[in-house]
């Protein structure tokens, strides 16, 4: 029932927010007719509109905004809604300004953002606030039952008390082990032992009984289970398998039968890796054709100071340890990778990576396309072929990856990319390994589209400013 009535809450969720959209469009249209210049009528402009609502719809639903909104405070929903506006601004203007061109106000598309961002915040604000105002009078509460009595049950419980306005309300314990335990637990009563379950929840009134047991535990609950089911009571298990506090963990369906807990390092969010590829995609066009305008320049001073390609091909592994030919603009003598074992004894780097200051290998060309970072910009056919990204960790060669340590090979657990935290931390004053694989490791814990963004921003404003290369 529960589940029905949040299915239920959601599609009117989502007839709310295009009607709020579709106001905020009309409100940016009459304000921006009152300050300044002049407009088409309205009319000429609401095909905007079918640009503009299936993206919203998906930022919004990817931001958890359709969810249970109980669960954001006022904060949590103004960050999403800057987000989803920043990205939705970019996304829809590109598509916009080549559509319709002509047919196209800067000035009326700035007003809607606005007026857009400032409507569905007041929304969404006044939801929350209402359903808070409802649930403190009694309404759309749900009983929990918690089974345990341990730590997880504490932490749990302690939860939902810090958040009151989920509309949950624990109505007490019952004990799973054998062990003696509390009377009381944060004020609830201890109704009783696990064997008396169905008694207990038959003479109270429980909307889901919550599982919180330890593992060595879980073996005896399959009984209880089908008691619950045959009542008709939600159950939810929280799990304590294994303590595992550097992974993110997932519960999915594999082909919707096998339930799967699955622990990773990484982020698996498809919709934010799907983002990330578009951004690869447009980033890597507009490199290119970057590179092919440079390409007769770059090409001729090349070959002017060092007969040989002009390109330079070399064997780096990606995402898993897969193998792929990494391309830049040759900046060293076609020799450099013979003489590279007689300079090993020079290695400024602490750790499994090779870097001197002023290689004697680097031509007089090669020293200038370094510091500009253009050696890279072939770096950019990578990306749109999918062997990188734009941003991620720096591709290791198979030799460097052959020294790492275990701790070491989780950078190489995504994709490599042209730059990344290590280039936009000051790469030329980093002379330890580990520090860089710190810095990676951070990247690939806290990834986000967002934090791509900054770290482009970032890496524009080092290349314009010729920081951080050698």
């Amino acid at each position: 029932m529960l589940k029905q009535q949040a299915k239920l809450f959601n599609k009117l969720s989502i007839g709310v927010d295009v009607f709020v959209i579709c106001a905020a469009f009309v409100l940016g249209y009459y304000v921006r007719t009152r300050f300044h210049g002049k407009l088409l009528p309205l009319y000429d402009y609401v095909w905007v509109l079918i640009v503009i609502l299936p993206i919203w719809f998906y930022l919004l639903k990817h931001q958890g905004l359709y969810a249970s909104i109980r669960r954001f405070s006022v904060f949590d929903i103004f960050s999403k809604l800057v987000n989803s506006h920043l990205l939705g601004g970019l996304f829809a203007a590109a598509i916009i300004y080549f559509v319709g061109r002509d047919r196209y106000s800067r000035g009326l598309y700035l007003t809607f953002l606005c007026a857009s961002f400032l409507l569905l915040f007041l929304e969404k604000v006044g939801v929350r606030v209402a359903l808070g105002f409802w649930r403190q009078r009694g309404f759309n509460i749900r009983n929990l039952l918690i089974v345990g009595t341990r730590e997880k049950a504490h932490k749990f419980h302690h939860l939902v008390k810090d958040h009151s306005d989920w509309g949950l309300k624990i109505i007490g314990f019952v004990q799973a082990d054998e062990a003696v335990a509390d009377s009381k637990i944060g004020g609830h009563n201890v109704l009783g032992r696990i064997q008396d379950l169905e008694a207990i929840c038959k003479s109270h009134s429980v909307d889901e009984v919550v599982f919180c047991i330890p593992k060595d535990l879980v073996k005896g609950v399959e009984d209880f289970l089908q008691d619950l089911q045959e009542l008709g009571i939600t159950v939810r298990m929280v799990l304590d398998f294994y303590d595992m506090p550097n992974c993110k963990k997932d519960i999915s369906f594999f082909h919707d039968t096998l339930p799967v807990l699955t622990f990773h390092t990484k982020s698996l969010d498809a919709q934010q890796l799907f983002l990330k590829r578009i951004l690869d995609i447009c980033g890597s066009i507009v490199g290119l054709g970057i590179t092919t305008l440079l390409f007769p320049f770059i090409a001729f001073a090349i070959k002017k100071y060092s007969p040989g390609p002009i390109f330079f091909g070399q064997e780096r592994v990606g995402i898993s340890g897969r193998s792929f030919l990494c391309w830049k603009f040759r900046s060293m003598f076609v020799d450099a990778e013979e003489r590279k074992q007689e300079l090993l004894a020079q290695n400024e780097m602490n750790g499994a990576i090779f870097k001197i200051k002023d290689d004697p290998r680097i031509t007089k060309t090669g020293s200038f396309l370094r510091n500009t970072s253009l050696d890279e910009f072939p770096q950019f056919w990578n990306v749109l072929k999918g062997d990188m990204s734009l941003v991620g960790t720096r591709p290791p060669t198979p030799y460097e990856v052959a020294q790492y340590e275990n701790w070491h090979r989780r950078r190489i657990s995504i994709k490599p990319g042209i730059t990344g935290m290590w280039q936009t931390s000051g790469r030329n004053k980093i002379e330890d390994f580990d520090e860089i694989v710190r810095l990676d490791l951070h990247y690939i814990d806290n990834w986000s589209i967002w934090l791509d963004i900054c770290i482009l921003f970032k890496t524009v404003k080092a290349v314009l400013a010729g920081s951080g290369s050698y």
